[in-house]
């Protein structure tokens, strides 16, 4: 009979912590692991590596068996459990750097997709600023146009000019010849005045 106070089915078991856990933090052991990775992906490690077995090889081969302590008729055991427990070791650490070697990529992938995602909206608003500028640049007056503007304009002033002008001379000429008629007016009635005095004389 179930307990009534047990989960049900659709409710996921928490998880259980079998193995203790290890106090590094994880970046810190992520680090040194990726040290390790790249130490052994070196030419040097190569270099270290083939002297310690080549010593180990001609130690073992080569000095009194009373000083042997991996011996050749063993088939040198010891080495081959030790170069078993570097590779047994070598593996995950390998992929632990390889993995944060991955989540730095995607990080820094991110980082750029961003990137460039700013970028093309900075690009789109200048275009549509652009386009912008182009649509209020035609309404703008050009330089071209300006300098027509500015000759009808120097026509236009110039024709008003002369037509002051000749309404200038118009009023002159009619003031002449008012003056000249005036003129004529008053000497014909001084001539109608002395003939008038001749004829009371």
């Amino acid at each position: 009979m179930a307990r009534p106070d047990a989960p049900g089915l659709d409710t996921p078991r928490s998880a259980r912590r079998r193995l203790p856990q290890v106090g590094m933090p994880p970046d810190s052991f992520g680090r040194i692991a990726e040290g390790i990775a790249r130490f052994m992906g070196t030419p040097m490690f190569l270099v270290w590596m083939t002297i310690i077995c080549a010593v180990w090889l001609a130690w073992n081969t080569l000095a009194p068996v009373e000083m042997q302590f991996d011996p050749r008729e063993l088939n040198f055991t010891l080495l081959t459990l030790i170069l078993s427990l570097q590779a047994s070791y070598a593996a995950p650490l390998l992929l632990l750097a390889d993995n944060r070697s991955a989540d730095r990529d995607r990080v820094e992938f991110e980082a750029d997709r961003q990137r460039a995602e700013r970028n093309l909206a900075d690009t789109e608003f200048l275009a549509r600023e652009v386009a912008s500028l182009r649509v209020a640049m035609r309404e703008v007056a050009t330089r071209d146009f300006i300098r027509s503007e500015l000759k009808s304009l120097l026509e236009e002033m110039d024709e008003a000019r002369q037509a002051e002008g000749q309404k200038t001379e118009d009023r002159d000429a009619d003031s002449t010849r008012t003056g000249e008629t005036e003129q004529t007016h008053e000497t014909g009635q001084t001539d109608d005045a002395e003939q008038e005095e001749g004829t009371r004389g």
